[in-house]
C-alpha cells in the first residue's frame, strides 16, 4: 500500500512534454510510480479534470527572516511554491558579527521594505558564519524546502567594516581573503551559490549604496572562483543598468562583467531584468549583449516577472491621496473607520476637493483598479486605468477612487506599474529561450509590492487566458527549469525517483484574488498577502501541505543543496 495516490489527473511532468493522464504513487518523500493502475494508498487524492504537476521552484525570494516566524512562508505557499531561493540581490543576514545586527536589518529594510524591528524581534540571531544560519535554518520546522545564496554584503561589510559602502574602497589582500574565506564556508555549509547588488537602487539608511554595488573586477572574479574550485552553485545579481540617460553602455558593462565571472567559475549566473518606458529598448539590447557572451563562453540567464512590478494601494493601509489636502482625516485609522468617514458627505466632499494633484486626470492612467469581482487583473488595461473609471463617471479621479471604496466596501486595489510596465515586451521576453521565470521577490517589499503570486498569474493568464505558452512549457519553466539551473537534480519533474513536490491544480476555478493587508509580522507590522484559489493540493516531500488551500499542519520542508 502506498502513502499517497493522486489519481485520474493529467500529469504534466515538468519537462516540457505533452500532458498525459496518468496516476503518481507516493512512498515516503519520493515519486515511486507514474502509470495506471498504481493500487491502494493511505491516502488518495482525486485529481479528475485536474493537472498535477511538480511543485513550483522560486529562485529569487527575501523570505530569510520572514521564514524565522512563519514556516509556511506565506504567500508562496498558497500558490504552489515548495522551494524556495533566500540570500537574492546580495541581502542575507549572515556572516554576522555581535552587536551587528541593528545594521544588517536596517540594510534590509531600507533595500527591500521588511521592517527593521520586526527582523530584530522575529530572529534569534544565534549565528555568526552563513552556515551557522543554515545550519539554524535547518533546525527550524517548515512547509517549504528552502535554500540560500550567500550575500555579498554582508561577507563585504564583515570583512571592511563601514568603508565597505563607500565608492572606490577596494579590499585589502587580507580584507579579500577573508571574503574568499567566508564564500568558502558557506559553499561547504550547502549555500546554493553566491548573490551581490550592483543597482544604485539599493541604498543603505544613511545614504550610501549596499556593500558590494561597488566591487570591482578583482574582488568579483576571485569570489567567483570559489564557486569554480567546488563545481557547484550559481551567481546572482541586480546589476547596475540604471542610470542617468540610455543604458546601453551601462548594460554592455554589466554583462562583461558578469560574464567575466560565469567564465572564470564554470557556473551558471542570473541577474534582474525587466523593461520601463523610459528605457524601451534596453531590455532587447542586453539580450543581445548576453547572446554574444554566452556564445564567447558565458553561461548568463537573464530572469524576469510574468507581470508588471507594481506598488499597490489599499484603504486598508495606504492610499495615493494620502499626502493630498483633507485626506489628514483618515490618518492612523483602519479601513472600515476610513470607509464609514468616507460615507459621511461632508468628509466625501472634504476628501474629493483635495483634488487629483499638478498633473490632473492625466496622471492617473498609470493607476489601474482592481476589484474585487474580477480579480487581481494586472494586465494593465487603458479601460481598467483610475483615469479611464472617472471619465466614465465623468468625475475627478480622486472622488472616482472614493466612489470605488465605497462600491467595494474598501476593498479596491489600485496598482501601479514602476517595472515590466509593457505587456507585450513581457510576452517577448516570456518567450526568449534565455529568459527565465523569477525576481518574483516573495516576503519583500512587505508594504509596497506582492509579487509571490507570479505562479498563479502566469498559468492563469499567460496559459490559459492569452495561450502565449502551452501548458507543458508553462509547467517546465516554473519547475524543471530553475531546479537544473541551481543544480536540484532531485526535484522539478513528476518521475519515479524523484522528491515529491506535486501541485493537484483545478484549471477551471485558477483564480488570483486580491491582495489584502495583514497586521501579522512580529511587533504587529504589516504587510500585502495574497491567496489564490484552484490549488486542490500542494504536496512537499511526500506529505500533504496545503489541501484546498489550507494548511495541514504538516511541516515537510528540507534544506535545499544544489549537485
Amino acid at each position: 500500500m502506498h502513502d499517497l495516490v493522486i489519481s485520474g489527473g493529467l500529469v504534466v511532468d515538468g519537462t516540457g512534454a505533452l500532458p498525459e493522464p496518468a496516476d503518481v504513487a507516493v512512498d515516503g518523500d519520493t515519486i515511486v510510480a507514474v502509470g495506471r493502475d498504481l493500487g491502494p494508498a493511505r491516502r488518495t487524492i482525486d485529481a479528475d479534470g485536474a493537472w498535477v504537476t511538480p511543485g513550483f521552484v522560486d529562485i529569487h525570494t527575501h523570505l530569510d527572516a520572514q521564514i524565522g516566524w512563519d514556516a509556511l512562508g506565506t504567500s508562496s505557499c498558497w500558490h504552489g511554491v515548495t522551494s524556495v531561493v533566500l540570500g537574492n540581490c546580495g541581502m542575507t543576514f549572515a556572516p554576522v558579527r555581535r552587536g551587528e545586527e541593528t545594521f544588517l536589518a536596517k540594510v534590509m529594510e531600507s533595500v527591500e521594505d521588511i521592517p527593521a524591528a520586526s527582523i530584530l524581534e522575529g530572529l534569534p540571531w544565534t549565528w555568526e558564519t552563513y552556515g551557522e544560519y543554515l545550519r539554524w535554518l535547518a533546525s527550524e520546522p517548515k512547509g517549504l524546502n528552502v535554500g540560500g545564496f550567500v550575500g555579498h554584503g554582508a561577507v563585504r561589510f564583515h570583512a571592511m567594516g563601514d568603508r565597505s559602502l563607500d565608492e572606490g574602497a577596494d579590499p585589502t589582500d587580507a580584507e579579500l581573503a577573508a571574503m574568499i574565506a567566508m564564500v568558502d564556508e558557506a559553499m561547504v555549509a550547502g549555500a546554493v551559490g553566491f548573490s551581490t547588488s550592483r543597482t544604485g537602487r539599493h541604498v543603505a539608511p544613511d545614504g550610501r549604496n549596499v556593500p558590494g554595488t561597488w566591487a570591482g573586477e578583482r574582488e568579483l572574479v576571485a569570489l567567483a572562483d570559489v564557486l569554480g574550485r567546488h563545481g557547484r552553485g550559481a551567481f546572482g545579481c541586480a546589476p547596475r543598468f540604471d542610470g542617468e540617460g540610455p543604458g546601453r553602455e551601462r548594460a554592455r558593462s554589466e554583462v562583461a562583467l558578469m560574464a567575466a565571472m560565469s567564465k572564470a567559475s564554470g557556473r551558471p549566473f542570473t541577474f534582474n531584468l525587466t523593461n520601463t518606458f523610459a528605457d524601451p529598448d534596453l531590455w532587447r539590447q542586453t539580450l543581445g549583449f548576453v547572446a554574444e557572451a554566452n556564445a564567447a563562453g558565458a553561461q548568463l540567464r537573464p530572469q524576469t516577472t510574468s507581470r508588471g512590478i507594481g506598488v499597490i494601494f489599499s484603504l486598508d493601509h495606504a492610499t495615493p491621496f494620502d499626502h493630498r489636502p483633507g485626506w489628514e482625516v483618515l490618518a492612523g485609522l483602519d479601513a472600515p473607520a476610513r470607509l464609514a468617514l468616507m460615507a459621511d458627505p461632508a468628509v466625501r466632499a472634504r476628501l474629493v476637493d483635495g483634488g487629483d494633484g499638478p498633473r490632473g486626470l492625466e496622471g492617473w492612467r498609470e493607476f489601474f483598479v482592481l476589484t474585487p469581482d474580477r480579480g487581481a487583473r494586472y494586465d494593465c488595461a487603458p479601460t481598467d486605468s483610475l483615469a479611464a473609471h472617472a471619465e466614465r463617471a465623468g468625475t475627478s479621479a480622486v472622488e472616482a477612487y472614493v466612489e470605488l471604496c465605497l462600491a467595494t466596501e474598501g476593498r479596491v486595489v489600485l496598482n501601479w506599474p514602476v517595472l515590466n510596465q509593457d505587456f507585450e515586451v513581457i510576452a517577448e521576453m516570456l518567450q526568449d529561450p534565455l529568459v527565465m521565470m523569477g525576481l518574483a521577490d516573495a516576503g519583500a517589499h512587505v508594504g509596497q509590492i506582492l509579487d509571490a503570486s507570479q505562479p498563479t498569474f502566469f498559468l492563469s493568464y499567460w496559459v490559459q487566458e492569452r495561450g502565449l505558452v502551452p501548458l507543458e512549457e508553462g509547467v517546465r519553466r516554473l519547475t524543471s527549469e530553475p531546479a537544473e539551473f541551481l543544480g536540484l537534480t532531485d526535484r522539478g519533474v513528476v518521475e519515479e525517483g524523484r522528491r515529491a513536490d506535486l501541485n493537484v491544480i483545478d484549471p477551471a476555478s485558477l483564480f488570483l484574488p486580491l491582495p489584502t493587508y495583514a497586521r501579522d509580522f512580529p511587533g504587529g507590522a504589516g504587510r500585502f498577502v495574497q491567496r489564490a484559489q484552484g490549488y486542490v493540493a500542494t504536496v512537499v516531500n511526500g506529505q500533504v501541505l496545503m489541501d484546498g488551500g489550507e494548511h495541514t499542519g504538516a511541516l515537510p520542508g528540507r534544506p535545499l543543496h544544489a549537485r
